[in-house]
């Protein structure tokens, strides 16, 4: 197979990639010295969150021109660039770049049938070469807590545009009151299950709601507009539902879900635990906020130091390095865009089958499956992901069963009225492409795009162009994508209030707390904090044969 055709990949970006991805030693000796490596962190981070304009966004979803509502109504998702129905006045956009016409484009679009042959999976897909299934699973757990659509309007959010654990703490306060425990001060409610800890069951074992639980929130239409199935289980399953803190039907719909927020619980009620015994006296509210606190800040510090160093194929590690950014351009409220929306939709990236204690199950068996969890307890089932290779991201790589999960962003974004892909490169610091040969270097993968959108690029959608671009090299991800993710990513994670210069300290977590946070990198060491005295499981986002290619070079 021929390579892809690098001449529109810009100058400047594949001099950045050359310098990151070569001279190991010297990243090696810059990461060795404290002051250096904190030097080149903040660089490099204020690098990638400045390729695009800071906030706030001129535009966001609620009107397609500005508006005092559409700088403020964060109840809408904002947008990087104009949507297709704005009309610009004058002949000098803000943005700097060349808007495509808008003519008759989204006449134009493929219907989808024509979607579906561009995402369904060919034969057995391409494996990844460097990701664990864990790295999906902790993808669709962690993004789905701030980035959460409206099922009811593409063009909102139910989100508060943070990263705070909703999916383990709840939507609202009322949410919350409703999972903690009236027993045992600051905790999570819970329960013993072959000893080892899990949320408690929604239902009792009469598959009937328990009364206690009543008012947290249900999903009540699929993407698709049927009825979800959430009570329509068979009866072990209905019986296992976890009550948790995002919609009953969306935290158990898969293992790869539900685990994440089992650990968290646990995380939580350990760290209760320790304040308990630290400071006697403190009420249970105190218990619990402090537990929260923590908590939320070791996920945001394993995101910044293996989330994204997964990601990223270069040789430096970025580290969390709070309270250094104020200063920044970028350093703004969060607010959560559609772009960044499509960016996180990862399905590809899953398996036709889970592996599971030896066994493959098709993805539709693992559904609402929480026994797969609790007969073999938690650390079996981060083994399990950690040791089944993920499928690459990309077209013609999509399970079946998950094709109209894809349909949904191409709707989502069609709905939004986003601008087409080369719109999106040329604001992200890549030059227009001008032929498929510049985005993919699959045969098939360009075929398909020049029998649905035609011979000229500028038909493409964002979503699709997105998932036809070729991987980079040792990375998980294609370039924009990769791109958004890290503009979106540092600008939206480093700006949470619990890594702010004035709140980030001992006296915010306490000294015990501070030393939980401090000695934690890694996923690995969080889930081995919660298990059984004596267990060891393999835990990790990166496959155990995986070695990086050669040096790169643009």
């Amino acid at each position: 197979m021929a390579g892809r055709d690098k001449s529109k990949d810009g100058f400047r970006n594949r001099i950045e990639l050359g310098i990151l991805t070569s001279c190991k030693p010297l990243w090696g000796a810059v990461q060795r010295n404290e002051r250096s490596r904190s030097f080149a962190n903040k660089f490099l981070i204020n690098n990638a969150a400045q390729k695009i304009p800071p906030r706030p966004y001129p535009f966001s979803a609620k009107t397609p021109y500005t508006s005092w509502d559409s700088l403020i109504d964060r109840n809408y998702a904002g947008l990087h660039l104009p949507p297709l129905n704005f009309k610009p006045l004058t002949d000098e956009p803000h943005l700097k770049i060349t808007l495509s016409p808008v003519g008759d484009f989204e006449s134009k679009l493929p219907g989808d049938e024509a979607l579906t042959d561009l995402f369904t999976r060919r034969g057995a897909g391409t494996q990844s070469l460097k990701s664990t299934v864990l790295f999906p699973h902790f993808v669709q757990w962690f993004a789905d807590g701030f980035l959460r659509t409206d099922r009811t309007n593409n063009r909102k959010v139910t989100s508060n545009h943070h990263i705070d654990l909703c999916g383990v703490y709840g939507l609202r306060p009322e949410h919350t009151m409703l999972l903690r425990s009236s027993k045992e001060p600051g905790r999570l409610k819970s329960q013993m299950i072959n000893g080892e800890e899990y949320p408690e069951y929604v239902n009792h074992e009469s598959r009937q709601p328990k009364l206690e639980f009543q008012g947290l929130p249900h999903l009540q239409r699929s993407p698709g507009g049927k009825a979800l199935s959430g009570w329509d289980l068979d009866d072990e399953r209905k019986r296992t539902l976890f009550a948790m803190g995002a919609e009953i039907e969306r935290s158990n719909v898969q293992p790869g879900y539900a685990m994440f927020n089992i650990l968290c619980l646990r995380e939580h009620n350990r760290l209760v635990g320790l304040l308990e015994r630290s400071y006697n006296g403190w009420d249970s509210d105190r218990l619990f906020e402090t537990a929260r606190n923590i908590a939320t800040v070791e996920i945001m510090k394993i995101v910044m130091e293996e989330y994204i160093n997964h990601i990223t194929p270069y040789h430096f590690k970025f580290i969390t390095d709070a309270g250094r950014y104020t200063k920044s351009r970028w350093y703004r409220q969060n607010w959560m865009t559609v772009e960044f929306n499509l960016a996180y939709r990862w399905h590809s990236m899953l398996p036709d089958r889970l592996n599971h204690r030896g066994v493959a199950m098709e993805l539709s068996e693992t559904r609402y499956n929480n026994p797969m969890i609790t007969n073999h307890g938690l650390g079996s089932i981060f083994q399990d992901a950690s040791t089944q290779k993920a499928t690459d991201l990309g077209l013609h790589n999509t399970a079946n069963v998950l094709v109209p999960a894809e349909l949904a962003g191409v709707r989502l974004g069609r709905d939004n009225k986003l601008r087409r892909y080369n719109d999106y490169r040329e604001l992200l610091k890549y030059p227009r492409a001008t032929s498929y040969e510049q985005i993919s270097s699959k045969p098939e993968v360009i075929r398909s795009l020049e029998k649905h959108y035609g011979k000229d690029v500028d038909n493409l959608e964002l979503y699709v162009g997105m998932h036809a671009e070729d991987l980079r090299k040792n990375s998980a991800l294609p370039p924009m994508i990769g791109r958004l993710v890290g503009i979106d990513a540092f600008s939206q994670a480093l700006t949470n209030p619990l890594l702010a210069e004035n709140v980030f300290n001992k006296e915010t977590f306490t000294p015990v707390g501070w030393e939980e946070i401090m000695s934690l990198s890694t996923l690995s060491q969080l889930v081995h904090r919660n298990l059984p005295e004596g267990q060891e499981f393999t835990v990790s986002f990166r496959n155990a044969d995986w070695k990086p290619a050669g040096h790169l070079r643009g």
